[in-house]
């Protein structure tokens, strides 16, 4: 009997209920499942190479023989570094595991037998050698030399061989192919294979097209790369249609009180805020809702053109919201707009979850008669008893620290309101158009004259002392310190150092120096008395976890030291540096590494010393970790990615996009027969949400 592509996968020959669970539990549930467990990599058995032939960067299958397997304690914690020695007759070479495939992968491989390794070569430290290589036990099906061999992800034993004969099996069992939800002119004008062809040539490559298939450039990778990108731009078009309804408060102010402020200003606005502000006055003078992302490096002036936009909302007699993720990041918005905003006559708020019940009822009291112009706070906006007159400008500042739910929250609180969204985490555009398809995209890539450089380099653990001395000259002269950890509290799991005892630790080593301590487990009265005694300058030292990574600002800090530097992120790095280099003094930024380093933590913490650029930094850990890891969150789409990656496919994303809005511009509600599959589908992965834009 012919199967479906909706048949359970223990119905196939050779699977049965016990192997059918594992699979189960992989997310492999019926065939259509199975042929959507695409090879990760390709290995072309004509090009074997022996050890001693091999190059930095090159993608090899080599047949070797395991010298000794091996594991070393990375620090003085549970984690360990693996590392599998082999050798042929040319030499040996060392294949590292820095996390554990599965229980008892590393217990297959006894001395003296026979494995294929293939990956690619990495120079370490003058040394190559493979870091997580797919090492296999020879097949007698390897003798085969004349194969294009498809390489699958292992599942608990279950070898790549076995896998592709049942994905094999699947192909010969299967009966009639549904018809498939693209239309025939999205086909014809991408040049795509059928979804059929391409599920079958990813299964059965064709050896004479081998490196296009390892480059993912073959016809058929490409047309499952397009389709896995269609969708999600699709369904991102769908809401931008949506946003497109009329209704928005029009914001058609002339701009007389922006141009009183930049007249105040000390220092001149750069051609880029200059830019940003212009897309943005456009976008509100517009009848439908503005959904703006302005995105900027650390210290660009994010916040002072947000400031214009609501000066321009309050021109036109709207009031503005502006929500921060934290009560520092809230206040310091505040002060600033005290600063500069106040003198021009605007009328401001602040809304934090510590402020005073009489304070608070005073403040909401006003705010709903239309007394307040520019409204700032953490998410005590989005409570029920904070109400509007005339909410017409919606500003969130770090975005991705807030949920849909409650920007749609703030949303409903105003007519259509206009939204203006900031985040000075770097986002490359590639991940922008992905994430935030709905958004139009802003950049602000010119920092402010006259801000230096952050000078910045990497040590390890055993130069602290000269690190902390160099801090303490620094302190002569007037300045001011931050030190970071990544823990709050000594942990018996993790081998890292943390603040509270370090701090003590400080306290009795330099007790001439005056210290502070914060993190997040600390009260919010406490937190904010610790912060005003930085400020004040009556702490010199601030010994912190990355609470401070977001909304502090003390220009007098000019030494940023970040222990255990190789377990933070990237991004994370980035943001803690952007604390100093906010005076006019040189500023420095000391990475403290720990015990053992991956060659991950060793490559992000040289990126921070080259370069202090936010969007080359942004690309290359989009490029190390991935769309899903890089936004700290699995994000809607992003995890549904199995074959596309946002680095390499840039320009089929770039048409996935275009055909995308393209669809939704000759068929804006998707009735058309040829369009009926788009709609079904976009309803099975999104629900009825999905069309409430297009409907």
């Amino acid at each position: 009997m012919a199967l479906r592509l909706d048949t359970h996968i223990q119905y196939l020959k050779g699977v049965g209920p016990k192997l059918g669970d594992l699979f189960t539990r992989k997310g492999i549930k019926s065939l259509q499942d199975l042929f959507e467990f695409y090879p990760r990599a390709y290995e072309d058995q004509r090009a074997a190479r022996n050890i001693s032939s091999l190059k930095v960067n090159d993608i090899v299958s080599i047949k070797a023989t395991v010298v000794n397997v091996h594991s070393v304690n990375m620090g003085r914690s549970s984690r360990k570094m693996y590392d599998v020695l082999v050798r042929d007759a040319s030499g040996q070479i060392h294949c590292k595991y820095f996390r554990v495939p599965y229980k008892g992968y590393f217990e297959r491989f006894k001395p003296f037998t026979e494995v294929r390794v293939v990956g690619k070569v990495t120079d370490y430290r003058g040394r190559l050698e493979f870091h997580h290589p797919d090492i296999r036990d020879i097949e007698p099906e390897d003798e085969n030399k004349d194969a294009l061999i498809p390489l699958y992800t292992e599942i608990e034993g279950l070898a790549t061989a076995k896998i592709m004969k049942l994905v094999r099996l699947a192909f010969s069992q299967i009966g009639e192919w549904p018809e498939e939800a693209f239309p025939k002119w999205v086909r014809e004008k991408y040049q795509l294979l059928s979804r059929q062809e391409a599920l079958k040539d990813l299964h059965y490559p064709d050896p004479q097209r081998a490196q296009e298939y390892m480059e993912f450039k073959s016809a058929a990778q490409r047309r499952i790369i397009f389709e896995e990108f269609f969708w999600l731009e699709l369904y991102l078009a769908s809401k931008k249609v949506g946003f497109k309804k009329e209704g928005a408060p029009q914001i058609k102010a002339k701009g007389v009180l922006v141009e009183k402020l930049q007249q105040s200003l000390p220092f001149q606005v750069t051609g880029a805020q200059k830019r940003v502000y212009a897309e943005i006055q456009a976008d509100l003078a517009k009848p439908h809702p503005m959904h703006r992302m302005v995105q900027g490096d650390v210290g660009s002036g994010k916040t002072l053109v947000s400031f214009m936009a609501a000066l321009l909302a309050t021109e036109s007699k709207y009031q503005s919201c502006l929500m921060a993720p934290t009560e520092i990041l809230a206040e310091q918005h505040f002060k600033n707009a005290k600063k500069i905003l106040e003198p021009l006559g605007l009328r401001l708020g602040l809304l934090v979850g510590k402020s005073k019940a009489s304070e608070r009822r005073e403040l909401l009291a006003k705010l709903e008669a239309g007394e307040i112009d520019l409204i700032i706070g953490t998410h005590a906006l989005i409570e029920d008893e904070v109400k509007f007159a005339n909410l017409g400008l919606v500003i969130i500042d770090e975005q991705h620290r807030f949920g849909v739910e409650q920007r749609g929250v703030l949303k409903n609180k105003g007519q259509s309101p206009h939204f203006l969204v900031m985040t000075a985490t770097p986002i490359p555009r590639t991940l922008a158009m992905t994430v935030y398809g709905d958004l139009d995209v802003s950049i602000i890539d010119e920092m402010p004259a006259g801000r230096s450089p952050i000078q910045t380099r990497a040590i390890y653990d055993s130069k602290k002392s000269q690190a902390l001395q160099f801090m303490l000259d620094q302190l002569k002269k007037g300045r001011q310190a931050y030190i970071v950890y990544p823990l709050v509290e000594e942990s018996e799991k993790i081998d890292l150092k943390d603040a509270v005892t370090e701090f003590e630790k400080l306290k009795t080593q330099f007790p001439d120096v005056k210290f502070g301590l914060l993190h997040g487990k600390m009260k919010p009265d406490e937190k904010d008395q610790v912060m005003d005694a930085f400020r004040r300058h009556e702490i010199q030292v601030l010994v912190s976890t990355t609470v401070i990574e977001v909304g502090v600002d003390v220009p007098n800090a000019n030494i940023m030291i970040i222990e255990h530097a190789e377990r933070f992120g990237l991004s994370q790095l980035h943001q803690l540096r952007g604390r100093v280099g906010r005076g006019e003094h040189k500023s420095f930024c000391i990475l403290i590494m720990g015990y053992a380093v991956s060659e991950e933590g060793r490559q992000r913490t040289e990126m921070m010393e080259k370069t202090t650029d936010g969007f080359k930094i942004a690309e290359f850990d989009l490029e190390m970790r991935g769309p899903g890891e890089f936004m700290g969150t699995r994000q809607s789409g992003l995890s549904g990615f199995k074959l596309a990656n946002l680095v390499r496919d840039m320009t089929i994303l770039q048409q996935a996009r275009e055909a995308a809005f393209e669809v939704l511009r000759i068929d804006p509600q998707l009735k058309k027969s040829e369009h009926q599959g788009l709609r079904e589908e976009l309803l099975r992965e999104h629900g009825p949400a999905a069309l409430a834009g297009i409907a």
